[in-house]
């Protein structure tokens, strides 16, 4: 007998994960806070470019081919963020994780050394520093995932669940 997947992942993954992604979208959150307004990938307040907004291919595409970097010069395979946001010389790198039960999303999150190195390298040549974010839904705020959270922090990373301060982004 078959039984119904009802906590993501697998064929469930684009269902739960785009809900998820959806209430958690970073450019809607700063396009809706008072002080800030978006145009396309860039970020304004007070009138003045104070960042800019990437997705996916489009970091490659937008931001490392209009400075001349082909990042097959530096890492093996593209890293598709679920968003960056380029703020002064620092891209804060979000990836967005969501689960409602037992899984591999949550093997994932310590994939983020890896990541973040990878970005580092990509990134060095133009002397852009990286930041390296998780958002989480509430699922992953459990006593079972203290180690891992442990690990994620003391390699340089960090997350936070449901939201992510603006005041961690640079843009206070």
């Amino acid at each position: 007998m078959r039984r119904i997947n009802t906590v993501g992942g697998g064929a469930q993954t684009n269902v739960n994960g785009l809900e998820f992604e959806a209430r958690t979208h970073l450019i809607d959150a700063i396009n809706n806070h008072p002080e800030f307004s978006v145009l396309e990938n860039q970020v304004f307040k007070n009138g003045e470019i104070v960042a800019h907004y990437y997705e996916k291919h489009g970091l490659y595409k937008k931001l490392l081919q209009s400075r001349g970097i082909d990042y097959s010069n530096y890492i093996s395979k593209k890293l598709l963020p679920d968003g960056a946001l380029l703020v002064d010389n620092t891209i804060y790198i979000i990836e967005k994780k969501f689960q409602n039960g037992a899984g591999s999303v949550d093997e994932k999150l310590q994939t983020c050394d890896f990541k973040r190195k990878q970005y580092v390298k990509l990134f060095s040549p133009i002397d852009i520093n990286v930041q390296f974010y998780y958002v989480l839904n509430d699922w992953f705020n459990q006593p079972s995932n203290r180690d891992v959270f442990e690990y994620i922090r003391s390699v340089g990373c960090d997350y936070f669940f449901e939201e992510l301060p603006l005041n961690r982004l640079g843009l206070e």
